[in-house]
């Protein structure tokens, strides 16, 4: 008898404990954003009085107050008076670096702490500046991927990272070894390329390939290729842009060229005959340029090196040896050409926006006093306020060309149905004040609030 009761007073049991099982599954989170001044990335007319409804990760309706009504259940975040747009990329960022100004010293002191407190520390600034993706160009492979994953898996706060892991070049210099990867042929080339796409890289970052065989450089990209990655390459000297041109890299990096006054008359020719080849897709161009133009107030005006906000989650030791570093700005070494090379970089700008290239906001943030929570706005300030470009083209700079670029803009890039929640909102007008970025009041990646 008393087994024949086990059953049913089982049964009885799993009957009461059943709702409570289903009570503990967290139910989707459904937000509601609602009254702001929607700029949605697809370079339109801003929607006024937006409504953007999010039902977990993604976006399930967009619309206006008067055309789509918020369901029940949903909460309701206002951003009324705010300006509302998908999250900002910053297309070329440097995790492993903190703003330190010996890179020396650097790499040679803190290799071990790169993956455990560096880089999560640079990657939570970013976000919580408004970049809710971005490509981290030049690290050590395992701890690139490490902390990417680690980001995507949602244990350490940080944008959606697309790594390249080492940099391909004809030789490292010296103690750069575990992120710099020297290239021995062609065969070389291609077999380090294979090494990165099987680990699981996202691109592949060329740089010196003026310094390589046209083979190797041809390989790289061959196999990059083959392995469906896209392949950026260094642009600061002349025979980079044209080997890179040759061998049909994806995207350059950087202004370059120095001081030069403009860029050769052959170069433009090549970059038009590439940007010509509609099949071949966009060539894109990252120029990495408001630091020249920054440069003179930020030596005369270094409150930014005084900002928190970069010290965020750094421990203190390494805070104070970045002060340390940084203690005389203007007799940084690394800099002192600057000053020259802002006098030509407008017109070099100028140049290649004729070519019909398409530009990406990109910072090399990490760099001697380039901090991570504040390159990316900083960018989009100088595209609109220096160099002419409107704030529209500049934010789509930061948001839709990106995502199109590393081939992710169904999921990301602009604020429409059934994409990923990544949306920020600043309070005012970002397309006659484009500083307002400065201080993002509303951050939201993968449709949780953040900020």
């Amino acid at each position: 008898m008393r087994g024949m009761r086990t059953p049913a007073r089982l049964a009885a049991v799993l009957s009461l404990l059943l709702p409570l099982a289903l009570l503990a599954v967290p139910a989707p989170r459904q937000v509601a954003l609602v009254g702001g001044r929607l700029i949605d990335g697809w370079g339109g007319a801003p929607v006024s009085h937006s409504v953007i409804l999010i039902d977990g990760e993604r976006i399930t309706a967009v619309g206006t107050q008067e055309s789509l009504p918020v369901p029940a259940g949903y909460e309701v975040i206002s951003t009324s008076g705010m300006s509302v747009l998908p999250g900002l990329w910053d297309s070329h960022v440097h995790t492993m670096l903190l703003g330190h100004s010996d890179y020396a010293h650097w790499d040679a002191t803190y290799p071990k702490r790169l993956a455990s407190e560096i880089m999560p520390a640079a990657a939570h600034q970013l976000l919580l500046a408004g970049v809710t993706s971005a490509v981290d160009l030049g690290a050590p492979l395992e701890d690139s991927l490490a902390v990417r994953d680690r980001i995507a898996r949602g244990e350490i706060p940080g944008p959606t990272l697309y790594v390249s892991g080492p940099f391909l070049q004809h030789e490292p210099y010296p103690g750069t070894e575990s992120f710099r990867w020297g290239i021995k042929g062609a065969d070389d080339a291609r077999a380090k390329v294979r090494r990165l796409a099987e680990a699981g890289v996202n691109v592949i970052k060329l740089i010196d390939q003026d310094e390589m065989t046209e083979d190797e450089v041809q390989a790289v990209v061959d196999e990059a290729h083959a392995h469906k990655l896209p392949v950026v390459a260094h642009a600061h000297r002349p025979n980079e842009i044209r080997r890179g041109l040759k061998a049909g890299v994806d995207r350059f990096e950087h202004t370059g060229l120095a001081t030069a006054p403009e860029y050769p008359p052959d170069i433009l020719a090549l970059i038009q005959e590439r940007t010509a080849k509609m099949s071949l897709g966009p060539l894109y161009w990252c120029p990495t340029i408001e630091g020249f133009f920054n440069y003179d107030y930020t030596v005369g005006n270094p409150m930014h090196i005084d900002d928190p906000g970069w010290q965020l989650d750094v421990p203190a030791d390494i805070v104070a040896d970045i002060k340390a570093s940084l203690r005389h700005p203007g007799w940084l070494a690394y800099y002192q050409i600057t000053p020259l090379r802002a006098q030509t970089s407008a017109a070099k700008f100028a140049q290649l926006r004729k070519t019909g290239m398409v530009p990406l906001i990109g910072t090399d943030s990490g760099i001697p006093m380039k901090f991570h929570n504040q390159s990316t706005w900083r960018e989009l300030d100088i595209w609109v306020n220096r160099l002419g470009m409107s704030p529209m083209d500049t934010i789509r700079a930061a948001t839709y060309w990106p995502a199109v670029m590393m081939k992710v803009d169904q999921d990301v890039g602009t604020v429409s149905e059934g994409k990923y929640a990544d949306i920020i909102a600043v309070k005012g007008d970002v397309l006659r004040y484009i500083d307002l970025l400065q201080r993002v009041d509303l951050v939201i990646k993968h449709g949780v609030r953040v900020k």
